[in-house]
């Protein structure tokens, strides 16, 4: 089987080029007789790319895949739709980037009654009508983000914690207790590097467990009292964690013993650990889904056809394939088998906690914002700078950056995206 790999799931990589030729299909794009296209901007690595290729082999009829980065993926659904000269089939790609999308988008009610054997999680079900009251897309895959743990880190567990159910309390006097007794080096880190994924912790996990918002409660009473928080847990976090772009090879040399990230960024870790979900805070346990789905554009030249390769797609053997390969969970009621390698079993059973806790919040990462989300992210690693690095004032802070934001919300004028009211006006008050 070949090992899974790290990748970076949201952070926009180099692409193939738009429409190029995959596996013997001509290089215009186009299936060839009998086929489909099938565009997305996920598995942008070239080893993923060439292991989804083999997988799309069990489809029923032959499947161009087209992989493109997230802005060709947008502007060449935009420009096909409005053109009347479609040529994609299927568009497969994160909930956020089909979104804007979701007038260019065939109802696929008729479709999703077709696979009630799948037992997609109502709330996926949910957030595929894009707001509406039809099925824009299928959900496809999924992915969030948990606590890798070295077990030798839990004899410093604080007594009666559940390492499957800590609060964040539990989870700052953890990481206490195991820089005393690890001789002062902290056994807790996080993916603070330059191309780390820490503003997604701070985006779907700290903030909606201690405020139950994102973007609305972004500098309300308690988001101070998160990042007072988070500044305590900063003073017991290992100091490599700004040089760390992923938690797997930290804690694979032993650098750290416990550490947050993208599963797809944990699950290649060998050795004696376990994958637990995010901690509950005040308002509950917020995590961030990470959903993909798959739709057909309006005017599609084959729907039919699409319809096949997205219901092969949903199978479980095709959905526990993608795990296998590239690190992607089922969104069906695919079992998963215990004895996958390293963590992957693991994972997807914190997965599975988080999205099923009494008090979860399901946060997903931000919706339309397009080429601009690395600034909105950029504005969530300053707060961290400034008020865990530099010691400003967490108000101070929280205030400026509260007008960055909503000097870019303004622009884009785009409706909240979950755990924030859906439709309420984006501002960060």
């Amino acid at each position: 089987m070949t090992k899974v790999s790290r990748r970076a799931l949201l952070t926009g990589l180099a692409a193939a080029p738009l429409l190029s030729a995959c596996g013997g299909v001509s290089t215009t794009g186009t299936s060839g007789s009998g086929g489909v296209t099938l565009m997305s901007n996920q598995f942008s690595p070239v080893e993923e790319k060439q292991r989804f290729e083999q997988i799309l082999k069990k489809a029923p009829v032959p499947v161009a895949f087209n992989q493109v980065e997230t802005g060709i993926f947008a502007s060449t659904l935009q420009t096909q739709v409005e053109a009347g000269k479609v040529q994609i089939s299927v568009a497969g790609a994160l909930h956020g980037d089909l979104a804007p999308h979701k007038d260019r988008l065939t109802d696929l009610d008729d479709l999703l009654g077709t696979l009630g054997d799948r037992g997609f999680p109502a709330e996926l079900t949910d957030l595929a009508k894009l707001g509406g009251g039809t099925t824009k897309y299928i959900p496809w895959m999924q992915a969030s983000y948990v606590l890798a743990v070295n077990k030798k880190a839990l004899e410093w567990l604080p007594s009666g914690a559940d390492v499957q159910k800590l609060t964040y309390d539990q989870l700052l006097a953890w990481a206490t207790a195991g820089k005393a007794g690890n001789g002062g080096k902290p056994i807790l880190g996080i993916p603070a590097g330059v191309k780390g994924l820490y503003h997604r912790f701070f985006q779907g996990f700290l903030l909606p467990s201690f405020t139950g918002g994102q973007i609305t409660t972004f500098r309300s009473a308690e988001a101070v009292t998160a990042w007072e928080y988070m500044k305590e847990l900063w003073a017991q976090t290992a100091r490599a964690s700004t040089n760390y772009d992923n938690l797997q090879e930290p804690l694979q040399r032993g650098e750290v013993m416990v550490g947050f990230d993208h599963v797809a960024r944990l699950v290649g870790a060998t050795g004696d650990f376990i994958m637990v979900p995010a901690p509950t805070g005040p308002k509950g346990l917020g995590y961030m889904l990470v959903l993909a789905g798959l739709g057909i554009p309006k005017g599609a030249p084959d729907p039919d056809k699409a319809k096949q390769v997205i219901t092969a797609l949903t199978t479980p053997d095709v959905q526990l394939e993608v795990l296998k390969q590239n690190a992607f969970f089922p969104v069906t009621n695919a079992k998963v088998p215990a004895d996958l390698p390293g963590a992957v079993g693991q994972a997807s059973s914190a997965i599975g906690k988080q999205r099923q806790a009494p008090k979860g919040i399901l946060s997903l990462p931000p919706v339309g914002l397009g080429a601009r989300d690395g600034e909105v992210g950029q504005i969530f690693k300053n707060c961290f700078k400034e008020i865990c690095l530099d010691g400003k004032p967490v108000e101070q802070v929280l205030d400026a950056q509260a007008g960055e934001l909503n000097k870019i919300l303004a622009e884009l004028k785009i409706p909240c995206w979950q755990p924030d009211p859906a439709g309420a006006e984006c501002k960060a008050l």
